[in-house]
């Protein structure tokens, strides 16, 4: 019997896609707002703004270019590798850490009490971040949520785009988004959870090449010819 081809860009999907980013929402507003204990909080509603505005223009742009990316990274697919669970729980857990840390600092208790100047920096290190985080993922059909070899998916070496330049850059631009956030909140505190994440991406990058190397066929060669992971021309 013939089985019908899954279509990325069905309206299944892309409820799915919309309840995920209500459902993200609400998780956003409350780990920042109720910390907080106020709705009074400027530099907290200037940063959702943000980050919602970028996440629909983003969400819009790789529904057009990359739609089956919505279906690969929503949930842990089979094959992740073992060590690559704990680092998912461990970057979960981080980031979900960052909006509450700086609400209690910026609005609540105010301990860094940081100008708008390193404001607006993390502005723009989050935007910077986020657009370099999505362009990455235009090209990659492969930029799951997990490290695997994607054998079910026809995984094979991206070398187009970012990925001419540095072999891992949608890591890189996690950095800019990471270090990024919570000074566009207002926190040097925010910073905490934020090392962490930094810690396990740096972790998981050095993992993710040595499997890619060691199992994905031509990434070895592909490593020969980009050199560095992160930063043109550094590491």
């Amino acid at each position: 019997m013939a089985t019908t081809a899954h279509n990325p860009r069905s309206a299944t999907e892309l409820a799915k896609g919309l309840l995920s980013l209500v459902i993200w929402l609400g998780f956003m507003l409350a780990s920042m707002f109720w910390p907080a204990g106020t709705w009074d909080w400027p530099r907290g509603w200037t940063f959702m703004a943000v980050y919602w505005i970028a996440t629909a223009i983003c969400c819009v742009w790789l529904w057009i270019v990359n739609p089956e990316l919505f279906r690969a990274r929503r949930k842990i697919q089979e094959g992740t590798k073992a060590w690559d669970k704990v680092l998912t729980v461990l970057i979960v857990l981080a980031f979900a850490a960052v909006p509450p840390v700086c609400a209690l600092d910026d609005a609540r208790y105010h301990w860094s009490a940081l100008s708008d100047g390193p404001v607006i920096a993390g502005l723009a290190l989050f935007v910077i971040g986020f657009f370099g985080f999505a362009w990455a993922q235009s090209v990659n059909r492969n930029f799951e949520a997990t490290v695997r070899i994607q054998t079910d998916r026809g995984h094979e070496v991206i070398t187009a785009g970012p990925y001419s330049i540095v072999r891992h850059p949608g890591y890189a631009f996690a950095i800019l988004m990471t270090v990024g956030m919570p000074l566009a909140m207002g926190s040097l505190y925010g910073l905490i959870p934020s090392g962490v994440m930094l810690a396990c991406i740096l972790i998981r990058t050095l993992a993710e090449d040595a499997t890619l190397k060691a199992e994905l066929p031509g990434y070895a060669e592909y490593a020969q010819r980009v050199k560095q992971r992160w930063i043109p021309g550094i590491w």
